[in-house]
């Protein structure tokens, strides 16, 4: 299947999006590193102390490799893998998940908003 002729307003929205999710990452991410006092509670919480880092270099990751261009199938995939563990992380504790839920719908729309194939696969 061909791909498909991406305008240059779809180009700058997609960009526009991505950048507003990457600050996003970046402030989770950095709150997970620096061990904020209210993520080492939650974490702590859901006994997840112990993987907190790496589990904030594992979103700061996802992020960048869904930033460029030639990997962001694998960093939306990695993204999704990850909202979907938050998702459930808090469904598990009685916690309010649709937030997260949100995210990770934006997350598939700037990923077909900059792409239009990603799902191409599933087209027969």
């Amino acid at each position: 299947m061909e791909s498909q002729e991406i305008s240059k307003g779809r180009k700058i929205t997609g960009w526009v999006m991505a950048g507003l999710l990457m600050a996003l990452l970046l402030m989770s991410s950095s709150a997970k590193l620096m061990g904020s006092e209210e993520l080492v509670t939650n974490f702590t919480k859901w006994d997840l102390i112990d993987w907190i880092v790496v589990i904030g270099i594992g979103e700061l990751i996802s992020g960048i490799l869904f930033l460029i261009p030639r990997t962001s199938s694998l960093g939306l995939l990695l993204l999704s893998a990850h909202f979907g563990g938050a998702i459930v992380t808090h469904m598990g504790n009685n916690e309010q998940f649709i937030p997260i839920a949100g995210i990770l719908v934006f997350i598939w729309v700037t990923a077909l908003v900059r792409d239009p194939d990603t799902l191409s696969s599933f087209r027969k």
